[in-house]
């Protein structure tokens, strides 16, 4: 089983288990974290898609914050004597996939006879129109005034 995530504007394909790095969280370590929005989840022959997410979860533990390696920036005009150097190291958050899907959550599903009681009356048939009242309506229309 796995999933497409979305979050920190890029998208993750994470299975249980797998350990990733992603844009800086604001949590502890050691918390547990629901990831972005799920995009799609695939579970053997059954594949959902959502439009543009699915109502699932994915759940993660964060392991550990860092920076990555520095990425030297190197500014250059040519003819014009202007060089600039600069680095930057971006923030990261190490989480680990713990679950996909509401394996954790209880479902809201209704059962039993209540259930089917509020599908009965949720389904009323449609009151019949009056045959009377269109045919008076219909009438003064179709004449032409005479003058």
């Amino acid at each position: 089983m796995y999933a497409v995530v979305k979050t920190g504007g890029k998208q993750y394909r994470v299975a249980v288990g797998d350990r990733l790095r992603v844009d800086r969280l604001d949590s502890k370590a050691g918390a547990s974290v629901a990831l972005g929005e799920v995009l799609m989840v695939a579970d053997g022959d059954q594949v959902s898609v959502g439009t543009p997410a699915l109502d699932t979860s994915v759940t993660a533990t964060v392991v550990s914050h860092g920076k990555a390696d520095k990425i030297k920036v190197f500014k250059m005009r040519r003819r014009k004597n202007y060089r600039r150097t600069q680095g930057h190291r971006q923030d990261f958050t190490e989480v680990e996939i713990t679950s996909i899907g509401d394996a954790g959550k209880p479902k809201k599903s209704r059962s039993g006879k209540k259930a089917k009681a509020a599908d009965a009356d949720s389904v009323a048939p449609a009151p019949e129109p009056d045959s009377a009242v269109s045919d008076e309506s219909n009438s003064g229309k179709d004449e032409t005034p005479d003058s």
